[in-house]
């Protein structure tokens, strides 16, 4: 019986790959030469990038991104905590924080922090025995600066307390149950076993939200911060470039959004990189850990 010939081998052919290739760049060559022949002054985009103005929102802009980030994780690891309490009245005061700060729109909260003078002229906390610890009006307390930083944390508080529960939840309750067994307090528990667990789950929108704050802090710009957006608009009222000075602030958020997220990178790496197995983190957590009549692991 003669042997049957090998069947020939015919590469699969991605038609929809090609086209949907071609159209892409078909698109990004039309933009191109949109932009090419749109009234606007390239040569004066560097010159606005550096202009010192410029450079003072940029400075505003990313302290007030990392102030405000910093509070709100600060807060929202609390009121989390007090989402996941026993006590009703602490677990309903972190629920009702939550709808409150999360429901408002940010440019809401900053003006009314701004306005706060309105209603409560004057900020007074008074001693026990006469005089007061401060008493000064609000308006010197509540700066711009300080009304959009409030508005700002305590916005994202209330999204960083939901993160931080999500991750606080996932991991499995038999390793808190087994720290607790070899005396381990809740707060030991909570450093050594859970949040290093729980920080693979915290981190990657963590640093969404932080993305999501450089680029929030334009709001500030309504009250007068000179942030990137109120420095481009300082610019373009003295020369008229409007676009010009818009694509100049669009430089400077792209790199700090870019550098942001080189950050998130390397840090959910060094996380993932670093994880192992449930039972290698808590015995690495117990590891030194005094257990029942000096017992050591």
């Amino acid at each position: 019986m003669a042997e049957a010939e090998p069947l020939p081998i015919v590469r699969l052919r991605h038609w929809g790959r090609w086209v949907s290739a071609a159209v892409i760049v078909a698109l990004l060559v039309l933009l191109g030469f949109a932009l090419a022949q749109a009234q606007i002054e390239w040569g004066s985009v560097p010159g606005f990038v550096f202009y010192r103005v410029m450079a003072l929102g940029l400075l505003n802009t990313v302290v007030l991104a990392v102030i405000a980030q910093a509070i709100a994780i600060v807060l929202g690891i609390l009121i989390a905590l007090l989402r996941l309490s026993a006590n009703p009245v602490a677990k309903w005061f972190a629920a009702a924080y939550i709808w409150l700060f999360r429901g408002l729109p940010v440019l809401l909260q900053i003006l009314i922090w701004y306005n706060l003078a309105l209603i409560f002229p004057t900020f007074s906390i008074p001693l026990p025995f006469g005089g007061y610890l401060v008493h000064e009006p609000t308006n010197v307390l509540i700066s711009a600066f300080t009304a959009a930083l409030l508005g700002l944390a305590l916005n994202e508080s209330a999204y960083m307390a939901e993160i931080v529960r999500a991750g606080l939840t996932s991991v499995d309750t038999g390793q808190t149950e087994a720290a607790k067994s070899i005396g381990m307090t809740p707060g030991a528990t909570l450093r050594r076993v859970v949040l290093p667990q729980a920080m693979r789950v915290i981190i990657p929108p963590t640093g969404n939200d932080f993305i999501n704050m450089l680029k929030g802090t334009s709001m500030a710009s309504v009250i007068g911060v000179t942030e990137l957006i109120h420095a481009a608009n300082n610019i373009s009222s003295n020369n008229l470039l409007v676009m010009e000075t818009l694509i100049a602030a669009a430089i400077w958020y792209m790199v700090v959004v870019t550098v942001a997220g080189v950050g998130q990178h390397y840090l959910e790496r060094s996380f993932g990189a670093a994880d192992r197995s449930p039972v290698a983190r808590v015995g690495k957590a117990f590891k030194g850990m005094p257990l029942v009549r000096g017992a050591r692991v």
